[in-house]
């Protein structure tokens, strides 16, 4: 981060850090969304913060704050905000093409609750990260996740990636066996090169990112998630190691 906001400033353009996995991380002691430049958050269900949907913009820009919040609401006038409360007005004006992007009352509520848990509840995924290392790290067939000096991980994802060249079957086949298991897992994720849209509207072939093409197709995130038991932790280390063993070359 430290590295972007210099080049963005050396060369005057705005930086904005999508942090939709990030809450609550923080970098050499600095918390996410404070380290000087507008921060854009998911409270989607998997998040560790979780709103069902939605999420927050974050900005010490006053005039930034003011027109996200108009624009997030069909750019109406902002008195249109209390139109609704006692002393409110029925009249409001629309001044800008805006959009519906607001976060809804209930859903605030929810997050609001969720803000009150978000240490413990990140502090929970990281116990559990922290087990499926310790399992994981010396089985050859898995690689886990590098942990940063200095950096506090929020665990929204716990992605290992597996040798393929000591397993005899791939990736699909590997997450197959985990599904029968009972264990769910997911990819995070496909290269945006591989996509219909982006190879369409702007050319990409194949090969013409070698590294995510090289990483894609050995990535496994296993389940992580605060109210998981150590029993189900267990099971999927047990999972985990049970197919390496069965398909090891």
């Amino acid at each position: 981060m430290e590295a972007l906001l210099a080049i963005a400033a050396e060369y005057e353009v705005k930086e904005v850090d999508d942090a939709a996995h990030a809450l609550p991380a923080s970098i050499g002691g600095r918390r996410i969304g404070a380290m000087g430049c507008p921060t854009a958050f998911s409270f989607y269900a998997t998040k560790t913060l979780t709103t069902a949907e939605g999420g927050m913009f974050c900005t010490d820009d006053d005039s930034l704050a003011d027109r996200v919040r108009l624009m997030s609401l069909h750019g109406i006038s902002r008195d249109a905000w209390k139109r609704y409360a006692a002393d409110g007005s029925w009249f409001y004006e629309v001044v800008e093409a805006g959009y519906k992007y607001n976060l809804t009352d209930i859903a605030a509520a929810l997050g609001r609750v969720q803000l009150r848990r978000v240490e413990a509840m990140r502090d929970r995924r990281r116990t559990i990260a922290a087990c499926y290392h310790r399992e994981l790290a010396s089985v050859p067939e898995t690689e886990v996740p590098l942990i940063r000096e200095g950096v506090e991980h929020a665990w929204h994802l716990y992605p290992v990636r597996l040798h393929l060249d000591r397993l005899c079957i791939d990736r699909g086949r590997f997450m197959e066996e985990l599904r029968r298991r009972q264990i769910g897992a997911s990819v995070h994720f496909i290269p945006l090169h591989q996509q219909p849209f982006y190879a369409r509207r702007y050319g990409y072939r194949a090969n013409d990112f070698p590294v995510a093409e090289t990483e894609y197709p050995r990535l496994v995130s296993l389940p992580i998630y605060s109210r998981m038991s150590e029993d189900d932790v267990g099971a999927v280390v047990a999972a985990v190691t049970e197919i390496v063993w069965e398909f090891r070359v």
